[in-house]
């Protein structure tokens, strides 16, 4: 069977956040392109499998609700689907850890929440990291605050246990509602 080569002017939008969805969606139809929108992982995957999108756009805290996945397992599995596809993650909680594990998972790019029209397509058109980014590769010129630190520790141990939050507060040895507190939060400024 002959995969079919994804399009560059069509774009999956993948977000469970409706309201979020249906704008984003809205405004990249009005620049000329031809977009889908998903709000679950196999809704995503659906789509990818037939509409072979050139660009994706994909929110990595993604819901994980009854047989749907996140956003960060959802990566190679739209990579499986459209290997041609660029992969754009959006995130309003971005972390070192997390960014670093999406790139090494093929997203072409990372981005911080709320984001540009302008700004997004910019990432569609920018060329991947040539090599397999490190922790250094994100890490910025200054020092860290320490609010900053924990918000990266956090996250990194949330990445290792795969969005639970009950094994990632076990881990951190921390009360399970304290953790969710923390990430309801903003992340700290560096």
């Amino acid at each position: 069977m002959e995969t079919e080569v994804a399009l560059p002017r069509r774009i999956l939008v993948i977000d469970d956040d409706p309201v979020f969805n249906r704008v984003l969606c809205r405004a990249l139809t009005r620049r000329g392109y031809a977009v889908s929108g998903a709000h679950t992982g196999t809704e995503a995957l659906l789509l990818a499998e037939t509409h072979h999108p050139g660009n994706i756009v994909l929110d990595l805290n993604l819901c994980a609700t009854g047989h749907n996945m996140n956003g960060m397992a959802l990566i190679a599995l739209l990579k499986q689907a459209c290997p041609d596809s660029r992969i754009v993650v959006l995130t309003g909680y971005a972390s070192i850890a997390t960014a670093v594990e999406a790139i090494k998972l093929g997203a072409t790019q990372y981005l911080s929440k709320p984001v540009e029209v302008d700004a997004l397509l910019a990432a569609f058109e920018a060329d991947a990291l040539p090599s397999a980014p490190t922790a250094d590769s994100f890490a910025p010129n200054i020092p860290l605050s320490v609010e900053r630190l924990e918000w990266e520790h956090i996250q990194r141990v949330l990445l290792e246990n795969a969005g639970n939050i009950s094994a990632t507060a076990r881990a951190l040895h921390m009360h399970r509602r304290t953790l969710q507190r923390k990430l309801a939060k903003r992340p700290a400024k560096a």
